[in-house]
């Protein structure tokens, strides 16, 4: 009965948000359920075991995801494809994004928590992510030229154009903003940039340390939160790839940029962007960011970038390469399956949602990116 139930749900929502898919459903090796043309080959396969069918039937993506970490389930076939199913889905936890976005932060201070928030998902261990980031190590959109380049090709040129944008040359000095595995410090270092990373990830500090003394690079690394982090000598340029999701309060953020950079310095940013701000789902905010990470609202960050000393110099929209980013993750999370299942068997189901959501929601434009350079002037 329960399985009869969950077909017919199924069905309706399906016709109604008009998937165009072809997948079938089996409960304990039984087919239970077919959706999609009669001559299709379908292109995902969904084992069910019991315990899985009371969350599918209620077609809440928490409690979804929940199941297939559980191992209540498994996805068999093309899993990016698997996921057009989440259009379907809706998320019902209204108390948990009200007390994760909003209550945490006043209680406990937003710096406070966010060292906790962080440290959750960067400090598991570099080599979970280096399993699935190309050589440049990494963490946000790369800039392709062609949809089958090499990521690190893209990296690269990403790295160089913002490089290029903030002016930079050898001894001006620079404000890398969330560090992470060191990629901009290896990469403006080597060039004779002064760089200061700063992190609240006691991982990655260790980490870029280890990389700039290993290259004695012209650099250094300070464990500091942003808002927090005060310097007597003002920068050339700031440097943030992939930290603006975490800054949410965009009018301290721009004030702090201000403070921070010299007449005529310039700021280079991306990241990750909605319409709606803390549009990042429950399953992100639980399993992935925790805390109040929230994509970049553009109109909203504009609005107060328009009541400070900062101009907007460059625009781009990088949904597509974020969507590429994301893919070649993907590709390369598969190649390393079976040891990231050794190494980190109770966050491989959890990552492997988060790589093939986060390249769902960019091909499918629920989520997008942009590239932004700020100009302080003169």
């Amino acid at each position: 009965m329960e399985s009869h139930n969950l077909a017919k749900i199924l069905n309706q929502e399906l016709i109604r948000k008009k998937i165009n898919t072809s997948f079938d459903i089996s409960l304990n090796q039984e087919l239970i359920f077919s959706f999609g043309s009669h001559s299709q080959t379908p292109r995902f396969s969904l084992h069910l075991k019991s315990k899985a069918l009371s969350a599918l039937r209620s077609l809440d993506e928490l409690k979804i995801a929940e199941a297939y970490i559980n191992g209540h389930f498994e996805i068999e076939g093309d899993v990016e494809e698997a996921f057009k199913l989440r259009e379907i889905l809706v998320s019902k936890n209204p108390f948990f994004y009200l007390w994760n976005v909003f209550v945490r932060s006043t209680f406990f201070g937003q710096v406070k928590s966010d060292r906790k928030w962080i440290s959750a998902h960067y400090d598991h261990g570099d080599e979970l992510y280096f399993s699935f980031m190309d050589k440049t190590r990494t963490y946000s959109q790369g800039i392709f030229e062609d949809d089958r380049e090499e990521l690190e090709t893209a990296m690269i040129r990403k790295h160089q154009f913002a490089y290029d944008a903030c002016g930079l040359k050898p001894g001006l000095k620079v404000l890398d903003i969330g560090g992470g595995w060191g990629s901009f410090c290896e990469y403006a270092g080597k060039k004779g940039v002064n760089v200061t990373s700063i992190t609240i990830s006691k991982d990655s500090q260790k980490y870029i340390n280890n990389l700039i003394d290993q290259q004695e690079l012209p650099c250094q690394v300070v464990n500091a939160h942003f808002l927090e982090y005060h310097s007597e000598k003002k920068f050339d340029a700031i440097i943030n790839m992939g930290v603006t999701e975490h800054l949410p309060n965009y009018r301290k953020t721009l004030d702090k940029y201000v403070k921070l950079l010299k007449p005529g310095g310039k700021v280079y940013l991306d990241a990750s962007a909605s319409d709606v701000k803390y549009n990042f789902s429950t399953y992100i905010n639980k399993y992935i960011y925790p805390g109040n990470p929230s994509p970049l609202c553009l109109h909203d960050y504009l609005s107060h970038l328009a009541n400070t000393s900062l101009e907007l110099e460059v625009l781009h929209n990088d949904g597509r390469n974020y969507y590429l980013t994301a893919k070649k993750w993907c590709e390369k999370f598969e190649k390393n399956a079976e040891h990231i299942k050794i190494q980190y068997p109770d966050l491989f189901r959890i990552f492997k949602l988060y790589l093939y959501g986060t390249a769902h929601a960019f091909k499918y434009r629920s989520m997008t990116a942009y590239r932004l350079v700020l100009n302080l002037p003169k």
